[in-house]
């Protein structure tokens, strides 16, 4: 309760902090986690880093981070087939960082961003937090990009940031290097409103699942080098299952990266998160290491889904490139979501209307989730 006397801004009046439940119940499928953990192998070597810098932690730590960037350049290297210098790469406490520094650098008062419903409920937050506005254009039914709405948007609007996700959070839908390519263009030939002559959006692609993808897709990230305005945000909370690490990292032009570290708050990733997240790349196919088989998970579950009826009707079931599925529609969803809970699932009702999202969990785990839903569907 916000004391009606505290002089908060008239914007926030009525507004709630973002989070989805954090209940304890035995099968959390509903924040999009690698559910198993580091091996013991990673532990002794976070341990080690830690140990290594804790001497050190009457100082301030490198504030530019330069060791990590270096780390993150060569993870690139391996992952995405990229070959980015450091001052290409930028870090910060988790992807939601990045891109609350990316609406700090390139939003403000009397700028827009665009994005592409349904998508990342944060995003008009971010908006929000920086004084940006927001729209979105709808994506298909199929929540593929609509190209033609896309770029008739960036023209007509005009706006400062292009936000696409891929794969898109809540759907798993990807963005075709097509899309990525239409969407540049567009940037590239389009006038900021309001900006000085020459000033052209940028393109910031979300890639926080990307490594969930299929192998022969590859990352916005190779593109970069001739894109100036392309930027690229990943984080290792998810495919790297390092959510309580909070490391995030932006990939993008150094001019991007510049604009970036104007804004960012003074020694903003402490010298233990530098130290935890140097072991974790330095381990980085231990991390990765159940990635295929989340991927084989996602698409047994998804032909399960599509098997299943509700009052006649197959469920639908988005393509993913994620570790999680976007599947409806269902009459009362709520109702779906809570007899879940009741049986001890826990997953998330969020993106439009009859819709509901499950991420990946263990073969355990997901075998709950489908003895809970059998018995949730017997009682629609």
């Amino acid at each position: 309760m916000i004391p009606s006397s505290l002089p908060l801004r008239a914007d926030l009046r009525g507004e709630e902090p973002y989070g989805a439940p954090q209940l304890d119940v035995p099968v959390c499928l509903n924040v999009n986690e690698n559910p198993y953990a580091p091996s013991p192998e990673v532990i002794d070597a976070i341990v080690q880093h830690v140990r290594d810098i804790s001497g050190t932690l009457n100082r301030y730590p490198d504030r530019e981070h330069i060791e990590l960037r270096k780390a993150l350049s060569r993870y690139l290297t391996q992952e995405s087939h990229v070959d980015l210098p450091v001052e290409c790469l930028w870090a910060a406490n988790g992807s939601n960082e990045i891109m609350l520094q990316l609406f700090q650098a390139f939003g403000g008062p009397g700028t827009t961003a665009l994005g592409f419903a349904p998508t990342y409920s944060m995003y008009p937050e971010y908006a929000r937090d920086a004084f940006t506005g927001w729209q979105t254009v709808e994506r298909n039914d199929d929540f593929t990009l609509n190209r033609e709405r896309a770029v008739k948007a960036i023209e007509d609007i005009g706006p400062s940031i292009v936000l696409a996700t891929s794969p898109n959070n809540p759907t798993g839908t990807p963005l075709s290097m097509e899309d990525t390519l239409e969407l540049l263009a567009a940037c590239e030939r389009t006038q900021v409103a309001g900006a000085a002559s020459g000033v052209h959006p940028i393109l910031v692609v979300d890639e926080a699942y990307i490594e969930f993808r299929s192998a022969d897709v590859p990352s916005a990230t190779t593109l970069i080098a001739e894109h100036p305005h392309l930027a690229v945000s990943r984080t290792m909370s998810k495919a790297f299952a390092y959510a309580g690490a909070r490391l995030g990292y932006l990939a993008a032009s150094q001019g991007i990266i510049d604009a970036v570290r104007i804004v960012r708050m003074p020694y903003h990733l402490s010298a233990v998160t530098q130290a935890v997240a140097l072991a974790a790349l330095e381990h980085a196919d231990e991390q990765l290491a159940q990635v295929a088989h989340l991927r084989q998970t996602r698409e047994e579950t998804k032909q399960w889904l599509e098997s299943l009826q509700v009052h006649g009707n197959p469920i639908r079931v988005a393509d993913s490139q994620s570790n999680f599925l976007f599947f409806g529609t269902f009459p009362d969803r709520e109702f779906v979501f809570n007899e879940l809970l009741k049986r001890g699932v826990l997953i998330r009702d969020v993106g439009p209307t009859g819709w509901l999202r499950v991420c990946m969990g263990t073969d355990e785990e997901m075998e709950r989730f489908r003895d809970a839903f059998r018995e949730v569907l017997a009682l629609l």
